[in-house]
């Protein structure tokens, strides 16, 4: 009588390795979707991958090819958040495709870490009732965590933009219709770049903060020159300039009340500085209630 041998199982599978799978399928999917141009790389004529190779993830992401490609193959290795930052922003996720990937990976988001995640209904009404003067809350790191209808049109179509686009750094270094909107834009970016390091000096290593710096360094040689420079300021409020593309030059002073202790969240408030201007800002309310 033959002996028949155990059959081999193979071993089971556990909520990590799932998920790495999963997350090695998503990065595949997200790579071969981009194409070389949309990176500013040259095709090339002999290109047989669909869409980017993991070499130039990699490079694009400045971190390490084997490091990647472990990533792509589902290996047990080590993630950091700032690491999936750059590997996201490589390839060109969204909010959703970018929540998804931070979730799979079991890492928070440091850009959606925001130091204040919220407003509570009471200060949106408060934002209302000051129209037609713009009104906005904002975080230490600029980022807009609401606004009333007068902001969201002051300086450029806020509610037109991804919210994770939504931060007055980024705008005033990236944006073309923000940054024209700004009457004497060098000084402006120059003051906002001294506030943020002000701001972040007991943030540093902030993994937020400092893909902040990062992303802006990225997109900006602007940003990198002024930056390098090392100058703080401490935030104060003062007269401003804007230049609105549909009702013109508004004199505006800002004043900042703050919501919470130390330099956190706060309201900004814009108040006319002449009757003109106080006329073109009830003027730019009454255009936004016509186009609906």
């Amino acid at each position: 009588m033959t002996a028949t041998m155990p059959e081999r199982t193979a071993p089971a599978r556990t909520d990590g390795d799932v998920r790495r799978g999963e997350l090695a399928a998503f990065l595949r999917s997200r790579r071969e979707r981009i194409t070389p141009e949309q990176v500013g790389l040259p095709r090339g004529p002999r290109r047989r991958t669909p869409g980017l190779r993991r070499e130039e993830v990699a490079h694009l992401s400045a971190v390490g090819v084997t490091w990647y490609t472990w990533l792509e193959q589902a290996r047990d290795i080590k993630v950091s958040p700032q690491v999936l930052d750059a590997v996201a922003r490589a390839l060109q996720m969204d909010r959703a495709e970018r929540g998804h990937l931070f979730a799979l990976a079991g890492v928070p988001d440091p850009v959606r870490n925001s130091e204040c995640t919220g407003v509570s209904p009471a200060m949106r009404q408060m934002l209302d009732r000051l129209t037609p003067f713009p009104a906005a809350v904002q975080n230490s790191r600029f980022d807009l965590l609401a606004y009333n209808s007068t902001y969201g049109r002051l300086l450029c179509d806020l509610d037109a933009l991804p919210e994770e686009d939504r931060n007055c750094l980024w705008l005033a270094f990236t944006n073309a219709e923000w940054r024209a909107s700004l009457v004497d834009l060098d000084e402006t970016l120059r003051v906002m770049a001294a506030k943020f390091r002000a701001s972040m000096a007991g943030r540093v290593a902030e993994p937020p903060w400092k893909a902040m710096v990062a992303r802006l360094e990225a997109a900006s040689p602007e940003f990198r020159e002024i930056w390098a420079r090392q100058e703080v300021v401490r935030p104060v409020s003062q007269s401003k300039l804007f230049r609105q593309r549909d009702v013109g030059l508004l004199r505006l002073s800002s004043t900042n009340l703050y919501t919470g202790p130390g330099q956190g969240p706060k309201m900004i408030t814009y108040t006319p500085d002449d009757e003109a201007t106080r006329e073109k800002l009830e003027q730019l309310q009454a255009l936004m209630r016509a186009a609906g």
